[in-house]
């Protein structure tokens, strides 16, 4: 049988720990199925340690292809652009300080083998530092069905677990600047755009999170992003006037809360 050649599309910038990179991309290498390219967008200057690791891993793997900017411009933009620079109509996302497990791209690519979808994605396991130190489970709906409904809500994929069409994100517009928000909405764009959404129902990448991660999310910074975001939904016709309404309370009342009843919040109700 003939392999599938597909893309692995990940984003650096200079905040990031080396020895996250580091792990990261030894998991996108250490497959059962390996990546034909790895675009990765060097999104402004690097410090010299996240520059080693990353000729380390050029030397070892002719398949990884750093794309330089030379100013930090947002995650949106470097997805953007490192897509475009994507040689094969699937493509792996893929984060700078996760890990993705073993067979991972052997069973997104099962999956659109056997099945008419734009975009797979599965669950996450979340851990604090260590691999041993494992916080919670982020759980998303199966079918498409259920994962459109989600996302009237809340996010209906873990955009480090997703591949997809390329050419069913292009259409949709690509990646687009939507501070905090750039994932969920492409995916709105593309339920607009009528495409396909599967999540496999088990974990696939292994996500940094715990309290650090949730304290990150609170704060008046996050109030205009909500609002811009709510109302793209709205002028996209995913959610109506009462949904969004009641979003924007939801949303903005979290990020506002003090950060011991927000981590409730996330554990008790957003959280497995």
């Amino acid at each position: 049988m003939k392999k599938v050649k597909f893309s692995v599309l990940m984003s650096v910038y200079i905040k990031e720990k080396p020895e996250y990179l580091d792990k990261a991309l030894e998991s996108v290498f250490n497959q059962t199925v390996k990546p034909d390219e790895v675009i990765l967008v060097e999104d402004g200057p690097l410090t010299k340690e996240l520059e080693k690791v990353i000729r380390k891993y050029k030397k070892e793997h002719e398949e990884l292809k750093p794309i330089k900017y030379k100013e930090n411009r947002g995650l949106g933009s470097a997805l953007h652009d490192g897509l475009l620079e994507c040689s094969n109509d699937l493509v792996f996302r893929m984060d700078t300080d996760d890990i993705c497990l073993p067979t991972r791209f052997e069973k997104q690519l099962k999956v659109f083998k056997e099945n008419d979808v734009d975009i797979v994605g599965s669950n996450i396991t979340e851990f604090d530092e260590t691999m041993e130190n494992k916080t919670s489970e982020r759980i998303v709906p199966e079918n498409d069905e259920d994962i459109k409904k989600m996302a009237k809500k809340r996010n209906p994929m873990n955009h480090m677990t997703v591949a997809f069409k390329k050419d069913s994100v292009i259409s949709a517009g690509n990646y687009q600047k939507m501070m905090y928000f750039e994932d969920y909405y492409l995916w709105a764009r593309m339920i607009d755009n009528n495409c396909k959404f599967y999540n496999i129902q088990e974990t696939l990448v292994n996500v940094r999170g715990g309290t650090d991660m949730i304290k990150r999310r609170g704060g008046r910074k996050y109030i205009k992003p909500i609002k811009d975001f709510e109302k793209a939904l709205l002028r996209l016709e995913v959610i109506n006037r009462k949904e969004y309404l009641v979003n924007i309370i939801s949303r903005i009342g979290v990020s506002l809360i003090p950060n011991s009843i927000r981590l409730l919040v996330y554990k008790k109700a957003l959280r497995k």
